[in-house]
């Protein structure tokens, strides 16, 4: 895939270099050969060429985490007391008369 994408890029190269260096040919062209002819569509050929990959990232990433979570919650907790409500919970501790 990469080899592809750098002979596409030399190619682009020098069509911008025959661009710049020809007599009715004008720099700016040449950038604009460079840019719209290779910078813009390899990025976006390379992008969605290497989705799998990203996604295949994504899942690992998540189920690691996932497995990271799983094992903390299965620890005990080290105060050896017992785990309580959370006092923003919307739980009062006292109840109050009406």
């Amino acid at each position: 895939m990469y080899l592809v994408a750098i002979a596409w890029f030399y190619v682009v190269l020098m069509m911008a270099v025959a661009e710049a260096t020809n007599s009715n040919g004008t720099v700016l062209g040449a950038f604009f050969t460079f840019v719209l002819y290779g910078v813009l569509p390899l990025a976006l050929v390379l992008y969605i060429l290497r989705t799998p990959d990203r996604r295949k990232a994504r899942k690992t990433q998540e189920a690691l985490e996932d497995a990271a979570r799983a094992a903390a919650s299965d620890q005990p907790h080290a105060s050896g007391h017992a785990p309580t409500a959370p006092q923003d919970a919307g739980i009062a501790s006292v109840r109050e008369k009406p």
